[in-house]
């Protein structure tokens, strides 16, 4: 059964304004995986990054942009799907979804309304629309935007994207 997943990576929120709370104002000081982890909506994302073996990449220098999706976008995902990617015999699925959602370089949410495709480190491309306040990831809705971390940016999604197959 083949599973796509994931574009956590480059077109931020052009007009959506993040209010991540007192968290954003120290995010900068922490990885994507910490501020992620500090969050608590991205549990799930961060099981997975670990299974996938990513979790260093991701602590490393970057910068990175990640279209991360929050523990709901993953429950929404059919039934049994994250489980059967967790299993080591998936770890190519589960880290072709998970770089889907990332894109190389720090792409803030300004930058987004001047693009309205990125190149994922997946090598996948994923689309970049911007409507009025809306800005789409694929089919995913960007719900918070530049959430600062020490090696990228983080824009939090509200849906799994999946790689084209």
């Amino acid at each position: 059964m083949k599973f796509e997943i994931a574009n956590l990576a480059m077109a931020a929120v052009a007009a959506v304004g993040i209010t991540f709370g007192a968290a954003s104002a120290r995010a900068a000081d922490k990885d994507i995986v910490d501020t992620a982890v500090g969050a608590g909506q991205f549990n799930t994302l961060a099981a997975a990054l670990t299974a996938a073996g990513l979790v260093e990449t991701l602590k490393g220098a970057g910068p990175y942009t990640v279209f991360a999706p929050t523990d709901e976008a993953f429950a929404a995902l059919p039934a049994g799907t994250v489980d059967n990617l967790l299993k080591p015999e998936n770890k190519d699925q589960l880290t072709a979804v998970l770089t889907y959602h990332v894109v190389p370089g720090k792409v803030m949410a300004a930058d987004v309304v001047k693009i309205t495709e990125a190149k994922t480190v997946n090598g996948a491309m994923i689309t970049v629309k911007v409507d009025g306040d809306t800005v789409m990831i694929n089919d995913a809705t960007v719900t918070a935007a530049d959430v600062a971390a020490s090696n990228g940016v983080i824009h939090v999604i509200d849906k799994v994207i999946l790689p084209p197959q």
